[in-house]
């Protein structure tokens, strides 16, 4: 069975690039847009359509995958694309927007379209290799849905449509406020006089190992910017002081704000 699809791919920002181009590497037919057209230049080199509207590169193709910035970003989108989808069509977003953004799109649907919300967990190599962490919301999978995922890495099931998007705000925020207090604890660590090294080695053995893996990663971007967004997603949810906290430090680095987090630990 031939297992290309053909794919209108809408986001080309830091992780939406790498997994066209991935996904386009693997043999799939891409048509891609993003808002800024000198990004989609890389990928038209590389074998894909360019698209000058998200309408138009939605037309003829009954799979579109969506990887945007945050849920303005994906109701912008979905006003030029809405009209232009036909009944069949599978929409999976992988963005990062939240489960009342997905709950939004879902109501705004054309007839016989369906929704899958598939936010990734991962770095920039990882989305560019297909490791990715993929977090499925959308009980049963379609087929060429399931596809495609497999395509971008392990995907987990997480149960009926939001729950995808529902998770990922668990698990980023877990992540985001790990790296924070791993910041914190080297930068109070050379308060004490302490050597950076000795701190990071020692943190480094204990529970925040991972965060303080993160908080030296130079192969990720993961702009300060949506880390700011993605907490005060998750703020909205629940009383979380912790986050709320973290989320002023980093509503308050406007010069960070394109830089990856852990140019936090500066």
């Amino acid at each position: 069975m031939d297992k290309t699809l053909k794919i209108a791919f809408l986001g080309l920002g830091g992780m939406g690039a790498p997994m066209a181009r991935h996904l386009l590497a693997l043999g799939h037919e891409l048509t891609v847009w993003n808002r800024t057209p000198e990004k989609a230049r890389p990928l038209a080199r590389a074998g894909a359509a360019v698209a000058a509207t998200p309408a138009e590169a939605v037309r003829g193709t009954g799979l579109v995958l969506t990887m945007l910035a945050d849920p303005a970003a994906l109701r912008a989108v979905a006003r030029d694309v809405l009209p232009a989808l036909r009944p069949g069509t599978h929409w999976v977003d992988t963005s990062t927007v939240g489960p009342d953004a997905v709950r939004e799109l879902a109501g705004r649907l054309p007839a016989g379209v369906t929704l899958t919300d598939a936010p990734v967990m991962g770095s920039v190599d990882r989305a560019g290799a297909g490791e990715l962490w993929v977090l499925a919301g959308g009980d049963p999978l379609p087929g060429p849905v399931r596809r495609v995922l497999d395509d971008l890495g392990e995907v987990t099931e997480c149960g009926p449509a939001g729950s995808g998007a529902a998770l990922k705000l668990v698990l980023i925020n877990a992540a985001i406020g790990g790296v924070a207090l791993a910041a914190e604890a080297l930068r109070l660590g050379g308060a004490l006089g302490l050597p950076e090294e000795l701190v990071r080695g020692q943190l480094a053995r204990g529970p925040l190992a991972g965060a303080v893996a993160r908080a030296y990663a130079d192969a990720a971007h993961f702009p300060v910017s949506l880390a700011a967004k993605d907490v005060a997603l998750a703020t909205g949810h629940a009383a979380l002081p912790v986050l709320e906290s973290v989320h002023a430090v980093l509503a308050s680095r406007p010069d960070l704000a394109a830089r990856d987090l852990s140019a936090l630990r500066g």
